[in-house]
């Protein structure tokens, strides 16, 4: 449902309500019709390039070996988005649409150095205005002091791993700045946090309760228990892990490869990323890529174990105080991320394992347990969904849609076949590019050029087009946006991302 409130437009060009409206707006929609007696309380749970991949629940070959007992519960009890996307593969942006329910252009987050105005109308001010009691603890990396929490910790910046600085209310400093040290490893103290601020609210109020985990972001740390997890396997390899740059493929990029990781495990072992020291002496470039592989993503799906166990106690929590059955439960990443496919890691790309956002939802009261949804879902649509769930009405600020109904089996016949995409970050190896992804294709163009008023790398490469048959080519290895025979395709998704340019504001 969408609302006719009035906006203003901000010095940024994201939208705000002023906080009169939000008030007057939400008894006008109480008294209208939402007879709920009970909202649900929410609890958020968001990791850092947490991909795919390495949850278990999709499948792939690092299934077998992941640590997932807690993910499977959520996903036993609830449902599994096969087809969750983000709108700009990056940690920053990302965060920043999430909680607006807009994309980068919208909300004025583009790239990692940009910060989210406070002002900016946001699922936690109007769950906060709407009488929900509010609360982040964890990673913000949004750089501004949070709005719409009444409580909140979180993480200078990136945070540390181990022994982390966590700062709230009273020792606030922008960006990253501030903060005090908490024994232990980052995403249990982070978890502790939540679990102490459950056990002392007010049973009458519904709560939202953002927990968000520093792993599985580089340096890829793990605590002291999960250091054996895995020891002396050798994980399987990606079918494409032998690329070797844009002339294999044909892509318009060499892309950002796994030797740029070995050379950082090789200079910082021991001062920030785990593990003893790393060499690649003497080894052939076949062999000293697949030794990064093993290293790289042991050391990330260790992180990734803590997260599962993190993510089990708050279960535990919920279960044995009886709000279970009254809480929405989600659980999700702010991005993808490669794990050694196409010999990349990082995220960034419109390519599959960086643009897909695992996400599993649990409420018993309504979603199906075991439960796989196929539709097309953005992160601009989480802020909506939990607006929803709460009995407010989704403003017009917002570009995202609830997918409560998608959910119940019901999905709208209007609802998208499409998603835009657009990184707007420039650099040689990792170009500017914005693109279409349909159920079975995907076109993007890498222009490679910065936004005004930032510096403009050199690129290697010239403008250019990819395309993919995802049927065909479902590790998009081969770039066929020559090929004469796709012409009439890529023809009528170029006028089709033309369109969604139009409709999401982003035409220029």
């Amino acid at each position: 449902m969408k609302s006719n409130v009035g906006i203003l437009p901000s010095s940024h060009g994201s939208y705000s309500i002023r906080l009169t409206w939000i008030l007057s707006l939400v008894v006008a929609f109480q008294i209208e019709g939402n007879t709920t007696p009970s909202p649900p309380n929410i609890l958020f749970i968001l990791s850092d390039d947490h991909t795919s991949q390495a949850w278990g629940i999709y499948g792939g070959i690092l299934a077998p070996y992941v640590k997932n007992d807690n993910i499977k519960r959520l996903a036993a009890a609830g449902t599994t988005l096969e087809n969750a996307f983000c709108t700009n593969s990056i940690c920053t942006p990302s965060r920043a649409a999430i909680l607006t329910g807009q994309y980068s252009h919208r909300n004025g987050v583009y790239e990692l150095d940009d910060a989210l105005d406070p002002d900016t109308t946001s699922v936690a001010k109007l769950l906060q205005a709407s009488g929900y009691n509010t609360a982040l603890f964890g990673k913000w990396h949004l750089k501004k002091k949070p709005a719409g929490f009444n409580d909140f910790l979180v993480l200078p910046g990136q945070g540390r791993y181990h022994n982390p600085l966590l700062k709230g209310p009273d020792d606030w400093q922008d960006a990253n700045g501030g903060g005090k040290e908490y024994q232990g490893y980052v995403d249990d103290v982070i978890t502790d946090q939540a679990l102490n601020w459950l056990r002392n609210q007010d049973r009458q109020r519904p709560f939202f309760l953002c927990t968000q985990f520093k792993a599985t972001h580089e340096p890829f740390d793990y605590p002291e228990r999960n250091r054996h997890f895995l020891e002396g396997v050798e994980l399987p390899y990606p079918d494409n892990l032998m690329e070797w740059g844009a002339a294999a493929t044909g892509r318009t990029h060499d892309g950002w490869p796994l030797e740029i990781l070995g050379h950082r495990f090789e200079q910082q072992a021991g001062k920030g990323y785990p593990g003893p020291p790393f060499s690649l002496k003497g080894l052939d470039s076949v062999e000293a890529r697949k030794k990064i592989y093993q290293k790289f993503v042991h050391d990330f799906l260790r992180a990734g174990a803590t997260i599962d166990d993190n993510i089990g106690r708050l279960i535990d929590y919920l279960q044995q105080s009886g709000l279970w059955e009254n809480t929405v439960i989600i659980y999700t990443a702010d991005q993808g991320y490669f794990l050694g496919e196409h010999a990349y890691f990082d995220k960034r790309f419109i390519y599959e394992q960086s643009l897909r956002m695992p996400f599993v939802i649990s409420y018993p009261p309504e979603i199906p347990g075991g439960a796989r949804l196929e539709d097309m879902i953005l992160n601009i649509d989480f802020a909506p969904l939990m607006l929803d769930y709460a009995g407010l009405p989704t403003p017009e600020a917002m570009q995202g849609r609830s997918f409560r109904s998608n959910l119940q089996g019901q999905t709208p016949k209007d609802w998208r076949h499409s998603i835009y995409y657009h990184y707007w970050t420039n650099q040689p190896e990792r170009p500017a590019h914005y693109g279409i992804r349909t159920g079975r294709y995907k076109l993007a163009y890498f222009y490679g050029k910065a936004r005004p008023g930032k510096a403009q790398d050199v690129m290697s490469y010239p403008p250019g087009w990819e395309f993919y048959d995802l049927k065909k080519d479902p590790g998009e290895s081969n770039n066929l946006y020559l090929k004469k025979s796709n012409s009439r395709i890529v023809k009528k998704l170029k006028g089709q991302l033309d369109a969604l340019q139009k409709e999401t504001g982003d035409y220029w």
